[in-house]
Order: structure tokens, then C-alpha cells, then sequence
């Protein structure tokens, strides 16, 4: 197992198969995939791409903490889920953020993800909203720092 930086559209297969399934590939593009403080990390066991996490430098206005960075598109292949491949991609995630100096990762979580990130110590925020086309979400966020 081994978690790398991978390019933005190496993550899409994945984004389309648990997050935009049966939608076209064009919908697994998300805006800000290839902002230079945005970076992309890849699970993969032996040689194969297993889950994918993006992680946005963005500001979320229902927080002061400064940088604050965002996680969009984690997801493991259905296969692969429940093994904890999840948590650690989020940690990786928490990990390259520690090291660009933030205190704050935030994100737009799917209903059905909610137990998943409590168990991880995230919290909501605020009340459920609708996604377009993708379902109910809440804003969670964790206030992290290094051990």
C-alpha cells in the first residue's frame, strides 16, 4: 500500500465510479483541480489506483482560521471500503496540511459519510444543504495541529 501525489485527472476514474456514478466523466472535474495550491493524493495497492483525496487551500467564510484548506473527492472503490483505506488518505490529507502550517481542514460531507468523519473527530457545522444532483451534505471540520 502507498499513498502519492497523482495529477488531477488520474483521480477521475475514481470520482466517477463512487462519486458521479453513471454520470459522464466531464462531472468528475471539479473547479480548482488545477490550482497550483491544489494537490491530489492517490491510494494504491500494489499497482492499483484504490482511492483518491484532493485537498483545496480554501476559505470557508464560517471560519477565522487562516490558511484553511478544503478536502473534495476522497473516495475509495466500493471493493476497498470499510478496510480503512479512507482513514488514511484523510490522514495523509491532515499530514500535508500540518506541513503547509494550517490549523483548520473543512468540507462539504455526504450524508451517508457523516459516521465515517465522526469517527475520525469531525464536526458539523450548521444545517444539512442540497447538492445538486449529488444529495445532502453538511459542512464538518476538524482543527488539527502537530503532535
Amino acid at each position: 500500500m502507498k499513498i502519492k501525489k497523482i495529477e488531477a485527472k488520474e483521480t477521475y476514474p475514481v470520482r466517477n465510479e463512487v462519486l458521479r456514478k453513471g454520470k459522464p466523466i466531464e462531472t468528475c472535474y471539479f473547479k480548482g483541480d488545477e490550482n497550483l495550491d491544489t494537490s491530489h493524493f492517490g491510494l494504491y495497492l500494489e499497482n492499483s489506483l484504490i482511492g483518491i483525496i484532493s485537498i483545496f487551500k480554501e476559505r470557508n467564510p464560517l471560519f477565522s482560521e487562516e490558511p484553511q484548506f478544503q478536502i473534495r473527492g476522497m473516495a475509495v472503490l466500493d471493493n476497498y471500503q470499510g478496510k480503512g483505506y479512507g482513514a488514511l488518505l484523510v490522514k495523509a490529507a491532515e499530514d500535508y496540511c500540518l506541513d503547509l502550517n494550517t490549523e483548520l481542514i473543512w468540507f462539504n460531507a455526504r450524508e451517508s459519510a457523516i459516521p465515517f468523519y465522526k469517527k475520525l473527530n469531525y464536526t458539523i457545522i450548521g444545517d444539512s444543504f442540497e447538492i445538486p444532483d449529488v444529495g445532502i451534505h453538511f459542512v464538518m471540520y476538524k482543527k488539527i495541529q502537530k503532535k
